[in-house]
């Protein structure tokens, strides 16, 4: 279950830092006339994911019990454009989504039943 949870932060915190490129191209687009660029469609998208990565980093939080300041550090990463793709990668070489064996369950281990 672990693994599952590390492996969706890790592709919406990806996802979430390339939707901050599209929308603010997007919005670069519009301000120099070049039409709407695509800012209501980005900004939903945009949006969704970064509800998506809050609710994510919440339970990965809990599961590998992460301190008050990684869950804060978190967040920041989540207002910075572009933030969430290095705060994964720090998390991931400083051993933050490693707890309860997360390095066990990822990959094909994802799809096997562990007794």
């Amino acid at each position: 279950m672990h693994g599952k949870v590390v492996k969706t932060f890790q592709v919406v915190a990806v996802a979430e830092a390339l939707s901050w490129t599209g929308l603010i191209a997007g919005m670069i687009a519009r301000s120099v006339g070049m039409g709407d660029g695509g800012v209501s469609v980005l900004g939903l998208v945009h949006g969704v994911l970064f509800v998506c990565y809050v609710v994510a980093a919440l339970v990965l939080a809990r599961l590998c019990r992460w301190s008050a300041g990684t869950l804060v550090a978190a967040a920041v990463a989540a207002v910075v454009p572009l933030g969430t793709w290095p705060f994964e990668r720090w998390a991931l070489r400083t051993g933050k989504l490693d707890e309860a064996g997360v390095r066990r369950q990822a990959g094909v281990g994802l799809f096997l039943q562990t007794a």
